[in-house]
């Protein structure tokens, strides 16, 4: 059977509030239905909830008092490795409405970078999430050409 899509992606997290804050708020995902797995944790929708879809985010909580429920379920990691994407360079994904992002972002005081791909017709965003994880985000060259974050 041939790969279809990427059905979501998961995240660890030391802080699972910051997380959640950052997907919901800045990213417009909606926490939704999650099965009841013996660590903490949300999903997170974009467009189809459940059952339509499994989310698009995964967000895992890291208790270090109690891992043993993360531990048996996906396997143990070192506190260390819980920043940044490791191998994985950064999650991308279309998107709309590029003014409305740019507006969150400087809402929030959350600093991004802009690049604009003239041969495919994209403007890009790059931003980090509380864990450290690139977003990249692409919208259509037609909502406008990429200019300096105020916080770079």
């Amino acid at each position: 059977m041939p790969i279809k899509r990427l059905d979501h992606y998961s995240i660890r997290t030391l802080d699972l509030d910051a997380s959640l804050q950052f997907y919901t708020r800045i990213m417009g995902f909606t926490a939704g239905f999650r099965p009841p797995f013996d660590f903490p944790g949300h999903w997170l929708y974009n467009e189809e909830p459940y059952p339509a879809s499994n989310g698009v985010v995964h967000l895992i909580g890291i208790d270090p008092g109690d891992k043993e429920g993360l531990v048996k379920y996906l396997g143990d990691r070192s506190p260390d490795s819980m920043s940044g994407g490791g191998a994985v360079d950064h999650m991308a994904f279309l998107a709309t409405g590029v003014d409305d992002m740019r507006a969150r972002l400087e809402k929030h005081k959350l600093p991004w970078r802009e690049r604009d791909v003239p041969s495919l017709s994209i403007l890009q965003l790059f931003l980090e999430d509380p864990s450290g994880v690139t977003i990249e985000l692409n919208y259509p060259a037609s909502e406008g050409p990429a200019r300096q974050s105020p916080q770079q």
